[in-house]
């Protein structure tokens, strides 16, 4: 936004740019018909007349010469303005990269794959307020599926598993997001949410690690704005 304001700045003080260098021109102008004046003045106090080119024609083309350097001068500095407008209209139109779209298609966890499941909850994250909020899950992703940014800084990495109601979290599930989340990814806020629930040595890992689960009771009173978002869940100074 402050850049924005800065170039709404520099487009208004344009037309006072444009004045000086017309002021400058008419100086040119001015000063190349003195001079003109001045030289056959003197040549005929010395009675050095008739060099072959009349005296009008010489200031006439004077004249065109300080009106092409004045004209010069005036688009020249035309053109700057014209550049930062063009500026201001694109960063005002613009979109924002990589905001995930949080319209209630965006939410719905039961129409999508696992993959789209990772984008339904990175738009519960935008949704509630997160910037930025970016997927990462695939080949290799070390137990981040998505990073996202609460409001007061806090990096909040989720893994996201989409089960049926009869496949439920392990702990082996746990023990893998919990070997990487806090060492490899930096978490402030360390998230499992499932569509399913999770085992009882499942849940008493993630305890005692400190990672917060959302199972499919906990995701529906999410998605439904019922319950606060998962990083809410432990207090700042314990995140």
């Amino acid at each position: 936004m402050g850049a924005i304001g800065e170039d709404r700045g520099a487009v208004r003080r344009g037309p006072a740019a444009i004045g000086r260098d017309l002021v400058l021109a008419i100086g040119l102008l001015g000063a190349c018909v003195g001079g003109l004046a001045l030289f056959f003045k003197t040549a005929e106090a010395a009675g050095d007349r008739g060099s072959g080119v009349p005296a009008a024609l010489l200031v006439a083309l004077a004249a065109l010469g300080a009106l092409a350097v004045g004209l010069a001068l005036l688009r020249r500095g035309a053109a700057p303005v014209r550049g930062r407008r063009r500026a201001l209209r694109t960063a005002v139109a613009a979109p924002v990269p990589d905001v995930p779209d949080v319209g209630p298609g965006a939410l719905d966890h039961t129409a999508v794959d696992p993959d789209g499941f990772e984008h339904t909850v990175a738009a519960l994250c935008a949704r509630d307020g997160c910037s930025p909020v970016e997927v990462v899950g695939g080949a290799g992703d070390l137990g981040a599926d998505v990073i996202a940014t609460t409001v007061d800084g806090r990096r909040v990495v989720l893994q996201c598993k989409q089960y049926a109601e009869d496949h439920r979290v392990g702990s082996q599930d746990l023990q893998r997001f919990g070997g990487t989340c806090f060492t490899v990814h930096d978490a402030d806020v360390a998230v499992l949410v499932t569509t399913s629930s999770l085992t009882a040595p499942a849940a008493e890992y993630a305890a005692t690690c400190g990672i917060v689960c959302v199972d499919g009771e906990a995701l529906a009173a999410w998605t439904d704005q019922l319950a606060p978002p998962p990083w809410e869940a432990l207090p700042v100074d314990q995140a």
